[in-house]
């Protein structure tokens, strides 16, 4: 009999919309298939998300841990991951960090974890109960991968990691699929942005950290700082979330409900990239944003705040630009700049399409994965 291909279970908290969660569906769909069999073990629950996964025969386990203490989960984990004999295990952010001791008494002897961004709980990353959870994982966990120079250099600096375990994988963007080719402003609702109007969007899930409430309130302010855009300005905010009656209450407030299109999840993102004249990611913190990489793949000039990865993505003043904080003025300003200058945005987003084009490929994300992956076979 033919020995199987080696088997990588990726163990992450929830499979749903997200950054993270996008870059593994990318990652195991463009793994080559007859190296490896994969595997995804959610801590809580999986999704229609999982529907995005091209590759035959990835399997999907739930163990449906609950919040807060659940200590059969650790015992439905082992379950599982005795039942799977994964060859290596890989694990994603904190709340998949403490999988690690069932799954080595599952029988697993390498493992991998990665970090994708920091969550508002411990936004400055200097969280001591969370950092020594990270810190002790060293007795088990081979490698280290972050998504960014910045969280490599925290999990150095911060939490202790030896750098000759940690590596900067950074996240890469279908550029065929993500394009600037193809009919603008079809993904929006008919009569919503007539001719000569400039839509400001943004796409993500709606959430404190993700900051959308921000940027809603940046429309508002510019609607009062300059009366005349109302006429020629729009907003689109796609994503669902906690935040969402926050962010319609603060567009009611500044009379401008009709002028912002909130349609929820979408899937045809490609589409929407391309109906947008400006992507705005307007998030307190990031690792390396997926989003922010499409919209630029589709040759949109973005705006993001100098935080985490954002500047290791955005050459300020080429493809972009990038404000020291958030807030809705700061937002607000930087909007208007391109506004006023056409011109400059249209060029910046060419400039844009083409930093991706050189720095950010999915083929040099897989091949790196891979690397590592074999690595420890």
């Amino acid at each position: 009999m033919a020995t199987p291909q080696p088997l990588i279970c990726h163990i992450i908290y929830r499979l749903a919309v997200g950054g993270l969660e996008n870059g593994l569906v990318n990652l195991i769909n463009n793994l080559p298939d007859s190296d490896y069999r994969q595997a995804i073990v959610c801590v809580t629950e999986s999704t229609d998300f999982a529907k995005r996964i091209r590759r035959p025969a990835v399997e999907i386990r739930e163990v449906h841990k609950r919040s807060g203490k659940d200590i059969p989960a650790y015992a439905r984990m082992w379950h599982v991951l005795r039942e799977l004999r994964p060859t290596i295990v890989h694990t994603r952010n904190l709340p998949a960090l403490d999988m690690l001791l069932p799954a080595r008494l599952a029988g697993v002897r390498r493992f991998v974890h990665s970090e994708h961004g920091l969550d508002m709980i411990e936004l400055g990353g200097r969280n001591t109960k969370y950092n020594r959870l990270r810190w002790a994982s060293q007795a088990l966990v081979d490698r280290y991968l972050t998504v960014s120079h910045d969280l490599n250099n925290w999990l150095c600096r911060e939490v202790g990691i030896p750098a000759a375990k940690t590596e900067t994988i950074y996240n890469g963007v279908d550029t065929a699929t993500f394009s600037p080719d193809g009919p603008a402003r079809r993904a929006l609702p008919s009569g919503f942005a007539p001719h000569g109007t400039v839509v400001v969007g943004t796409i993500g899930r709606l959430d404190t950290l993700k900051n959308q409430l921000g940027l809603a309130r940046a429309f508002g302010l510019m609607l009062k700082m300059r009366p005349a855009v109302r006429g020629s300005l729009r907003l689109v905010i796609v994503g669902d979330g906690k935040q969402r009656t926050d962010i319609e209450a603060a567009l009611a407030d500044a009379d401008a409900r009709d002028l912002a299109w909130l349609p929820g999840f979408r899937n045809d993102t490609p589409e929407i990239y391309r109906s947008l004249d400006i992507f705005v990611l307007p998030s307190f913190r990031e690792g390396i944003s997926n989003t922010l990489l499409e919209a630029m793949a589709s040759g949109r000039p973005v705006i993001a705040a100098r935080v985490g990865g954002n500047s290791e993505i955005v050459p300020d003043g080429i493809g972009g630009t990038l404000v020291s904080e958030p807030s809705e003025q700061m937002l607000a300003r930087a909007i208007l700049e391109y506004v006023d200058n056409p011109n400059q945005m249209r060029r910046h987003g060419v400039e844009a399409r083409a930093h991706v084009l050189r720095s950010f490929s999915l083929a040099a994300m897989v091949q790196s994965y891979d690397r590592v992956y074999r690595s420890l076979l």
